[in-house]
């Protein structure tokens, strides 16, 4: 069984940081609401957006809420997320090591690079933006294992983008996939789970290479661009 690959596009030439940010302490329900302590939290994120930005490699800044997340052992269950782009690879180090970053106070799941992309994720800044994060035993060519099930996303779910990140810097997660979904959450994870073929495919081949996806589904509450 196999699936049309879809048409990668040139990676991203930034570096990126991104951080969780525990607004409240984690439960095992699955629907994050607005609550004021996370609003609070939010708007302080918002507020620090411009001093990150006055540094000269910084990119852009993207502030994030969550609104779903499988209780999964593993899963990263941060209420709020932060998604910084360094202007070049080679600034990575300096951003994520800065003062204006530290200030946030946030934990760092993920400093690298874009490896491969499908479209443009931030084409669009409604909907739901998927972060889906990939564990695997040692050893294993995670991107190459995620570049072999794209086939099935874009043909079996109309996802037609994503920005798969590779850490350059320890990290629990062998590679992080950022996707804006055509769908909310439940209607996207039943159109996985309800499919045989996913189970048969993208389950079996993430199983023979040990891994595991651990989604996290989030709403834009900033962004610098």
């Amino acid at each position: 069984m196999s699936y049309p690959l879809p048409q990668f596009v040139e990676p991203e030439p930034h570096g990126f940081i991104y951080l969780g940010f525990q607004a409240e302490p984690p439960r095992q329900a699955p629907v994050y609401t607005r609550t004021a302590r996370r609003q609070q939290a939010a708007a302080r994120l918002v507020q620090a957006v411009p001093v990150l930005l006055r540094r000269p490699d910084v990119a852009s800044v993207r502030v994030f809420r969550a609104v779903f997340i499988p209780p999964l052992p593993g899963a990263p269950r941060y209420d709020l997320a932060m998604l910084i782009r360094t202007k070049h690879v080679e600034d990575l180090e300096a951003v994520r090591a800065c003062g204006e970053v530290s200030a946030v106070d946030g934990e760092q799941l993920l400093a690298g690079v874009n490896v491969a992309r499908i479209g443009d994720t931030e084409a669009r800044t409604d909907g739901v933006f998927l972060f889906n994060h990939f564990t695997a035993a040692p050893g294993t060519d995670a991107e190459a294992v995620w570049r072999s099930v794209t086939g099935w996303y874009t043909t079996k779910t109309a996802v037609d983008n994503s920005t798969a990140l590779r850490p350059t810097e320890p990290s629990p997660f062998a590679l992080v996939n950022y996707v804006r979904l055509p769908a909310g959450p439940i209607r996207f994870l039943v159109g996985q789970l309800t499919r045989p073929s996913f189970h048969r495919f993208v389950r079996a081949r993430l199983d023979a290479h040990g891994m595991r996806a651990l989604p996290a589904f989030h709403r834009l509450v900033h962004t610098s661009a």
